[in-house]
């Protein structure tokens, strides 16, 4: 082999080297942009939101979102500092909500409720419980706020507790459940 072949091939093998450097680099810059700017990914802690989500459960959702009833958000907790919950959107902007034996009530019509349809409420039924403590709230939904409640209705802390929440409190949309495995799927 020469030595001109030689400092080739070393020159080859140093660009390859830097091209792959480079390649890693903008890789990683477009996961941080769009993890920061696009997308969160977040782990479910707690029983709030069974069964839909269980601990431990892995999600993706989205930034830019516009809120609608029944959504999936993660939002900073208003009652915990550096904390953030996933609750479901019941009630929107100038909504009246009502909870009346196990039936949900928005501006005084019923709304259908399928995700409830759980182990959790058939067992506060069996025992002769009501799964959703009644209440009305005491005034409509503010304007730019939304009223949020937990799919496990009796141990959820939410809007309830600690009152209407704020649009610049809602984190994103969840879109993707990726863990585990075996219940990969998409809301």
């Amino acid at each position: 082999m020469t030595n001109k072949s030689k400092n080739q091939n070393e020159e080859s093998f140093g660009r390859s080297v830097l091209d792959v450097i480079i390649m890693v680099v903008i890789m990683l810059g477009i996961y941080y942009l769009l993890f920061t700017f696009v997308l969160s990914n977040d782990n479910v802690s707690g029983p709030s939101m069974q069964p839909t989500f269980e601990n431990n459960d892995r999600l993706i959702a989205v930034r830019h979102f516009n809120p609608q009833r029944n959504n999936i958000v993660i939002l900073k907790a208003p009652d915990e500092k550096g904390a953030i919950y996933i609750k479901r959107i019941i009630g929107l902007p100038g909504d009246m909500v009502t909870s009346k034996k196990d039936k949900l009530y928005i501006n005084g019509k019923q709304i259908a409720e399928p995700y409830l349809n759980n182990k959790y409420k058939k067992a506060d039924n069996a025992a002769g419980q009501s799964y959703t403590n009644d209440f009305t709230l005491k005034r409509r939904v503010p304007k730019n706020c939304y009223f949020v409640m937990g799919d496990h209705r009796d141990v959820s802390k939410d809007s309830r507790y600690f009152g209407f929440v704020k649009r610049s409190a809602l984190v994103g949309q969840v879109k993707l459940r990726y863990w585990p495995f075996n219940k990969i799927g998409t809301f």
